[in-house]
């Protein structure tokens, strides 16, 4: 496999195109589940359980229509996961022996690399499995977090406002985990100063189950700012969904108000490393 080939577009240029995909198609080959073990790189840590149960079930009628993506490992004729892993285990819960497979060589980073992509597109992963992974390549593989977004197809912006979730106390992080609070929620405590002001909003967020616009204002408060004078009436529903736009662009909190003819555009951030990003997206500098 020709190093970083594909990365950025996903698994597409690994996997044989036209024609329906059996043993007999170049490039796939047929190999016993138990001879697969798991990436132990792989980022993703939950499957939910039915899910699985309606996966299995088209299996078993219609067998696995992609096939998995292996490489060799260094025990003789066994092979570790690259990508596929809900496919395996929906696989071996409908009793097959054999799945279809790609053998392709890959680096402990590729493995990690790949098995995020493939999550990351199938928007698979929770905010915390994605800020780990991202973790994983920054640190343990010491890519900058440009080479993180190039890598999985994100913004800076976008990664560095995951990586930043790491930094949460455990329990707010548990209470993401569990769905209790959004990852939004997550990101507005993060504005708050210490560990015990967060945990303090938190559960506040939790006994009056604020939204995040109300959590981003209870933040807003605990850390002494002052409240943005009230408009004098509801935002234009033009103006609502533009705001909602910029944010979603920008992956941060964004303000559009106006005043008259004219107004002002607010943009959010919470590091200096968040600022610098934020400069390259809208100047379109390091993209």
């Amino acid at each position: 496999m020709t190093k970083r080939s594909g990365l950025g577009r996903g698994l597409d240029s690994l996997i044989p195109t036209g024609g329906s995909l059996s043993s007999a198609t170049p490039g796939v080959a047929e190999l016993p589940v138990n001879a697969i073990t798991r990436n132990p790189h792989q980022p993703r840590t939950h499957f939910d359980a039915a899910e699985l149960d309606e996966l299995a079930a088209s299996i078993r009628e219609h067998g696995v229509l992609q096939p998995l993506i292996v490489t060799r490992s260094a025990t003789p004729d066994l092979y570790t996961l690259i990508a596929g892993e809900r496919r395996l285990l929906a696989a071996r819960q409908a009793g097959l022996a054999a799945v279809p497979v790609i053998i392709r060589e890959a680096s402990r980073q590729e493995l990690l690399e790949l098995a995020l992509v493939e999550n990351v597109q199938r928007a698979d992963l929770s905010p915390l499995e994605a800020a780990e992974a991202y973790r994983q390549l920054h640190e343990d593989f010491h890519l900058s977090q440009e080479a993180v977004a190039a890598r999985v197809g994100k913004s800076r912006v976008a990664v560095a406002n995951t990586l930043r979730l790491l930094k949460l106390p455990e329990a707010i992080k548990q209470a993401l985990a569990e769905n209790r609070i959004s990852e939004g929620h997550a990101r507005a405590l993060l504005a708050l100063s210490t560990p015990q002001k967060q945990l303090n909003a938190l559960e506040t967020v939790l006994r009056q189950d604020l939204t995040v616009r109300q959590t981003e204002e209870l933040a807003r408060r605990l850390a002494g700012e002052k409240p943005p004078a009230k408009a004098h009436a509801a935002k234009a529903p033009e103006i609502a969904d533009l705001e909602e736009r910029l944010r979603t662009h920008l992956s941060t909190k964004v303000n559009l108000n106006r005043r008259g003819q004219g107004g002002s555009l607010v943009i959010h951030y919470y590091s200096e490393e968040e600022l610098n990003a934020l400069v390259e997206k809208i100047l379109g500098e390091g993209v």
